[in-house]
């Protein structure tokens, strides 16, 4: 079994992303973007792909790629989860870029996705999870024709990557189709409607193979997403307990408050063993399906316990719309349903290891 401790390697490249997200990922500025038309934080987002070099992270040097692992990307999206960073990251360099890599005939678009001069989305509901039944549309004379819903940072796409009835993987560009937005709780990762009414298209690869690689890396790495952003739950409300005193002590002196923490703090430790065999899983291709399930049955309701837990252990503050906790609870409810729920996990963990219920 791989070592699942953090490398001396990872914690650099955790250091340079958290590092820039102090610099340039304010939650003041997040919350005013989700006020805006303009949700996504493009000029984040070039900083980290072309500056950085984060977006190639899963791609292989000789197709453009910086030839890391999904450890690397788990290490980058904890961080991008502690900041509820409004980057397609997940959506584009993880989801979109493993679709890629298993189509025959993705090289240029592959190695744009890498470089950051390109943004992708897998046309596929982010509910959709590894394994299941997923949308098509129709290929009739050459052209796409359909609509597909809930499809996450479509908005910022400038390629969308459509399974077709044929079997294949198509690669549409963004000016193509009509993107209409949704109604999504977490306004830092936008979900929208897309119709193709007669758009072109060009054959990548096979949809039955790339589109469930790339929806068990979403799943498998997105753990590492609500890793971060429970961490950060976590530290804010302890040093905020420390710091607000009642009856001129301070309230984290109290037993139940305590208590209370060192659950969560159990839980959280948890989640990081569960997301951290994910990324190494995926990274080594062992028992993948066992690692990304385990993880997902888990993370989702320790990230939403531990966004609670953060909103009422801070009392009034927490319920304003200026604190960032509500970022945290938003993105970590629309988690639990990205990539399939902790319950479909549970039960695809079941079948895997043979404990199906009676």
């Amino acid at each position: 079994m791989s070592d699942l401790l953090y490398s001396e390697e990872e914690e650099a490249l955790r250091a340079a992303v958290r590092d820039l997200l102090t610099d340039h990922c304010d939650a003041a500025g997040v919350i005013a973007r989700t006020e805006s038309d303009a949700p996504h934080d493009l000029s984040l987002w070039k900083a980290l792909a072309d500056g950085m070099g984060l977006a190639g992270l899963l791609v292989p040097e000789d197709r453009g790629g910086q030839g890391a692992t999904h450890r690397e990307a788990a290490v980058v999206l904890e961080e991008l989860g502690r900041a509820v960073a409004p980057v397609p990251y997940l959506t584009s360099a993880v989801v979109a870029t493993e679709a890629l890599l298993a189509c025959q005939d993705a090289g240029d678009l592959l190695a744009e996705l890498a470089s950051g001069r390109r943004i992708g989305a897998l046309a596929v509901g982010l509910h959709t999870a590894p394994g299941a039944a997923f949308t098509t549309v129709r290929l009739e004379n050459g052209a796409l024709h359909g609509e597909l819903t809930g499809i996450a940072d479509a908005a910022v796409a400038d390629v969308l990557l459509v399974p077709a009835d044929d079997g294949g993987l198509y690669a549409v560009e963004a000016g193509a189709v009509t993107v209409t937005p949704q109604v999504s709780l977490d306004l830092t990762r936008p979900v929208a409607r897309v119709t193709l009414d007669g758009a072109p298209g060009r054959r990548l690869g096979d949809a039955g193979t790339a589109v469930p690689r790339a929806l068990r890396a979403g799943a498998g790495l997105l753990a590492s997403e609500q890793l971060g952003s429970a961490e950060w739950s976590l530290t804010e409300t302890v040093g905020y307990l420390k710091d607000r005193k009642q009856f001129n002590r301070p309230v984290g002196g109290f037993q139940a408050l305590k208590h209370r923490l060192a659950q969560l703090w159990l839980e959280v430790v948890s989640l990081r063993a569960a997301a951290r065999g994910a990324a190494d899983a995926l990274a080594t291709g062992e028992d993948t399906g066992v690692a990304v399930t385990v993880a997902q049955a888990y993370a989702a309701p320790v990230a939403v316990r531990a966004a609670e837990e953060a909103l009422q252990l801070h009392g009034g503050i927490g319920m304003t719309w200026e604190h960032p906790v509500h970022l945290h609870l938003k993105r970590a409810k629309a988690d639990s349903i990205a990539y399939g729920t902790a319950g479909a996990h549970r039960e695809a963990l079941a079948e895997l290891v043979d404990l199906r219920a009676p």
